[in-house]
This record gives structure tokens, C-alpha cells and sequence, in this order.
């Protein structure tokens, strides 16, 4: 992103449109400066940008954006690389994002549902705890089972509207 005095207006247009997006982002529980390194990542040509490229874009201190990827990679939203050759490290979001991420959550549903197990078992079905501890286990199985569907229709659908070049 070129210095404020040398920017355009689709430069302009890109940085409201992150603001406004990440507002988004954040009202469904992302903190607000993750959001915007998100979408600001999101929104990138590359989809990859180093923390000074973030730093400069969003007009935020090194430590803000150390912060938000730290929260960003712990959430799997994004990954951590490093330049070819440099110390540099850049942060890049995935080609098929939300596929990534909600593969990522299937398999932490897959560790609640073991986890949960254990609750069930010790409160015992019978209680109001344990019934709202199988019904919760029920419910992560269910979504289980049911995404590889899901996630198969996703590829199609993408294949179709999105062609590879």
C-alpha cells in the first residue's frame, strides 16, 4: 500500500471497504484488530502480507498486528511463513479459507465430543447436566456426520462457479 499521500482512490475504496468489513468480522466475536489484519489479508492481491505491510496499510503499531496474528494463527485463519531467503516472516490466508477453517473445527469438534464423554459419564445421563452434556455431544456428532456432505457439495459448487485457470 503506497504512503497516505500517494494513494488512490481504489487504494481508499480498499481500506474502507476492510473498515467496514472487519466491523462485521468483529460483531460476530473476532477481536477488532484481528478483524482487520484479516480482511485486510483477505482483501490483498497475494492474499500474503508482512507485519510492516500491515503495519503501514492499516496505520497500526507492530505490536497490534503482532497480536492480532498471534490471534489469528491460534484460530487457524491464517498461516505464518517466512520469506524465501529472509527473516521476514508473512502472513497469508488459505486458497479455500473456509474450507481450511472448517476442517480445522471438525476435527476440534471430534476432541470436545471425547471430551465430552468423559462429563457425561461422570455427572451421568440422568442428571440435568449430563442430559445437556449428551445433548451437546449429540449435537457436535450430528454436525460431524453430516459435513463431509456438506463440504463435498462445497467442491462441486466451487468447481462450478469458481473454474480453476
Amino acid at each position: 500500500m503506497p504512503e497516505a499521500s500517494e494513494r488512490t482512490d481504489q487504494d481508499e475504496a480498499v481500506l474502507r471497504f476492510v473498515e467496514r468489513f472487519s466491523t462485521l468480522f468483529s460483531e460476530a466475536g473476532v477481536p477488532k484488530m484481528a478483524a482487520r489484519v484479516f480482511v485486510a489479508l483477505v482483501s490483498s492481491h497475494e492474499g500474503r502480507l508482512t507485519s510492516a505491510d500491515l503495519a503501514e496499510m492499516l496505520k497500526i503499531s507492530p505490536a497490534a498486528v503482532s497480536g492480532a496474528v498471534r490471534y489469528l494463527t491460534q484460530v487457524d485463519l491464517i498461516a505464518r511463513d517466512r520469506e524465501p531467503g529472509s527473516r521476514r516472516e508473512v502472513y497469508r490466508v488459505f486458497d479455500d479459507l473456509w474450507y481450511e477453517t472448517i476442517f480445522r473445527r471438525d476435527q476440534m469438534l471430534l476432541r470436545w465430543q471425547n471430551a465430552l464423554d468423559e462429563g457425561v459419564t461422570v455427572l451421568g445421563e440422568d442428571t440435568r447436566g449430563g442430559r445437556r452434556l449428551a445433548e451437546m455431544r449429540a449435537f457436535f456428532e450430528f454436525v460431524h456426520e453430516e459435513l463431509p456432505l456438506v463440504m463435498d457439495r462445497w467442491r462441486t459448487y466451487r468447481a462450478s462457479r469458481f473454474p480453476p485457470s
